[in-house]
């Protein structure tokens, strides 16, 4: 074979190869750039603190607590991808724990307890999906009225009196949830990794997640082409429920205590993971692998600010201005692609 050709057969095994990176690049670029993203903000924290970033223990401490938020702000990905938002979830993370007092108190079952709380953000999800596609309430308002419901009603029921959960520690519920795997790793890390893969599959490798980025990205277009919105919606609605009743039970195991108050705190570092994802306010756009890796940029940032020597004061200001330059930088990429 000449040389000439030799080099043309090279050339054409290596295209394919190279025009592959490029789509990937394309596909995951805003993905590829969070991850820089936290590996900057990374360097930047372990120069300011080396001591405190050198040790293993900072890093247990942020899969022991990015979880209880992370645990929401992956099937909040759905939501706001179909175009809508829900605010109750810190009322539904209290609410399936009241569930659970309630259950446990009359029947001294902690699994009974346990399904009462997330059949209650079963339940709670569904009403707000609801509220929204069948009355036809913005999802904003909706949202906003079912968390001041839920919240109102825990603690007429409570009278803003909490519950304690020693009795859980004796129980397999404890060590399968929140114990240390190896005496290590928070057990909550290892369920936010799997319902992160469970929801990643859903929405990347079945006909709902499909049908989850149709509703978002054109919802005419997705009617004429035969997508149940409604339905798309509602579901999306009843994971996050589900998935907030889950993560109040899991704080509340942690702490081995049940506050009323339950779930206060968490809607800022929630929704600014899942912006700083990439996920696109104006639906169709975000994806799973975003939400997860902006969690844990998310949860470094309080522990960072603390230990480079700045006040806790400032976190508020660093979330506040990632949700407004999240939400800027899509909306800029959407009026250059138009």
């Amino acid at each position: 074979m000449k040389s000439g050709e030799t080099a043309t057969a090279k050339a054409a095994v290596e295209a394919p190869a190279a025009l592959g990176f490029k789509r990937f690049f394309r596909r995951y670029s805003m993905q590829i750039g969070i991850l820089f993203v936290g590996i900057f903000i990374w360097l930047l924290f372990l120069a300011a603190a080396p001591r405190t970033f050198l040790s293993s223990s900072i890093y247990i401490s942020f899969m022991s607590t990015t979880p209880f938020f992370a645990l929401m702000a992956l099937p909040l990905t759905y939501i706001i991808i179909v175009g809508e938002i829900d605010l109750s979830f810190p009322s539904i993370m209290s609410l399936g724990m009241l569930a659970f007092d309630v259950t446990y108190t009359m029947t001294g079952d902690v699994w009974v307890g346990f399904f009462s709380c997330i059949l209650a953000g079963v339940i709670a999800g569904y009403l707000n999906g609801v509220l929204v596609v069948k009355i036809g309430i913005p999802s904003l308002v909706a949202t906003i009225g079912t968390q001041y419901l839920w919240r109102g009603v825990i603690l007429v029921v409570t009278n803003g009196q909490g519950m304690g959960m020693t009795p859980i520690q004796d129980t397999i519920l404890y060590p399968l949830f929140v114990g240390r795997i190896g005496g290590v790793i928070p057990a909550q890390f290892a369920w936010t990794i799997g319902i992160a893969l469970v929801l990643w599959l859903i929405l990347n490798r079945t006909r709902f997640g499909a049908h989850v980025y149709l509703t978002g990205d054109n919802i005419g277009s997705a009617r004429l082409m035969g997508v149940n919105v409604d339905s798309t919606k509602i579901w999306s609605f009843i994971i996050l429920g589900a998935a907030a009743a889950f993560a109040g039970f899991v704080v509340s195991e942690e702490v081995l205590y049940y506050w009323p108050t339950l779930g206060e705190g968490y809607m800022m570092n929630t929704l600014a993971s899942v912006f700083l994802g990439g996920t696109s306010p104006y639906g169709g756009t975000g994806t799973i692998l975003g939400t997860f890796i902006a969690c844990f940029i998310i949860g470094a940032i309080n522990a960072g600010i603390v230990a480079a020597g700045m006040t806790a004061f400032w976190t508020n200001v660093i979330y506040g201005l990632i949700v407004l330059i999240s939400v800027s930088l899509q909306a800029v990429l959407i009026k250059r692609l138009k």
